[in-house]
């Protein structure tokens, strides 16, 4: 597995504090509008949502959260929140993201965003999938046919 940074930590160090930066020290792109706080809002409301809810899940199916470690994964969750998505806590992280640039008001902010799920894919979600196909084989591929990876 490539990936040794918990993706939270992704989130919430590296994005985050560089949205930070680019909005603190980027003297253009600032937008605000009409109800940008409640779409602020609604976002991390979203986020904390499907991100309790997918975790519930997988502590249902006593599997391991850790995603740096698939090798650990006892059970394929294909219920609730995965029959929509591969990766719903990555689209949570993704919320929070998006509600932080929203947050911060500065258009360059989504560029971070971009990045963010460039970086989760190349760095954790293709290792990841590799490593789960090895563990289930045609059930995860099954799976895969059927579910969009992020939305």
């Amino acid at each position: 597995m490539k990936l040794k940074i918990p993706p939270p930590v992704v989130v919430l160090s590296v994005s985050g504090l560089l949205m930070y930066l680019l909005a603190r020290f980027l003297p253009f792109g600032y937008f605000h509008f009409f109800g940008r706080m409640y779409m602020m809002n609604f976002l991390f409301v979203i986020a904390f949502f499907i991100g309790i809810l997918t975790v519930v899940q997988f502590f249902k199916q006593k599997t391991t959260v850790d995603p740096r470690k698939p090798d650990k994964v006892s059970f394929l969750v294909t219920n609730g929140l995965y029959k929509y998505s591969r990766n719903p806590m990555y689209m949570a992280l993704l919320l929070v993201l998006l509600g932080w640039c929203m947050w911060l008001g500065n258009t360059f902010n989504y560029i971070v965003a971009v990045l963010f799920v460039h970086y989760m894919n190349r760095f954790q979600i293709f290792p990841e999938e590799k490593a789960l196909y090895d563990r289930f084989g045609k059930e995860y591929k099954t799976y895969c046919s059927k579910v969009r990876r992020w939305f």
